[in-house]
């Protein structure tokens, strides 16, 4: 148990932030920005609700991936509507920790499932694509800034849950 305690807790590399976007409001385009504030509610600037879901955050590795299912290459960030892409560290792997973005503390909460807004986007079969691969959700739990080259890795120790299922 101690050996896959650990090997659950190492990661090869941080990642790093790639992209920060935010909506502004409702079905409005995304605004990329440099760096934006975390606060208890989401990103500064955001239309998030606060709560289990105040940042959303997509893996960078799964844009080709999600653009392989339609037919076509890697995706525009902006498209899938998430705040953060984060690039070099598996978020999956990430799920009970809790991980320092730049100055902030997050904790993934739930996978950010699609909305049917991804057929409207991506066309026919959009949804399914961005299936599997749409990201997570995550609660602040210490705001802070966040930039574009930030590093991204979970706080030692910090919020462990083993699941060997």
């Amino acid at each position: 148990m101690a050996l896959l305690r650990e090997m659950i807790a190492t990661q090869a590399q941080p990642g790093r932030v790639v992209w920060i976007g935010l909506r502004p409001a409702r079905r409005a385009p995304m605004r990329a920005v440099d760096a934006a504030m975390i606060t208890d509610a989401g990103l500064d600037g955001d239309r998030s609700r606060g709560g289990k879901r105040a940042v959303t955050l997509v893996q960078h590795e799964h844009l080709p991936v999600i653009g392989s299912f339609l037919g076509r290459g890697p995706l525009a960030v902006a498209d899938l509507r998430r705040n953060l892409c984060i690039a070099g560290i598996n978020l999956g792997a990430l799920k009970g920790r809790r991980v320092r973005v730049g100055a902030a503390v997050l904790e993934w909460t739930v996978i950010c499932a699609p909305c049917s807004r991804m057929e409207e986007t991506f066309g026919r079969g959009g949804y399914s694509a961005v299936r599997g691969h749409g990201g997570w959700c995550a609660k602040v739990i210490t705001p802070g800034p966040v930039r574009l080259g930030d590093a991204v890795y979970a706080e030692p120790d910090a919020g462990l849950d083993i699941d060997t299922g």
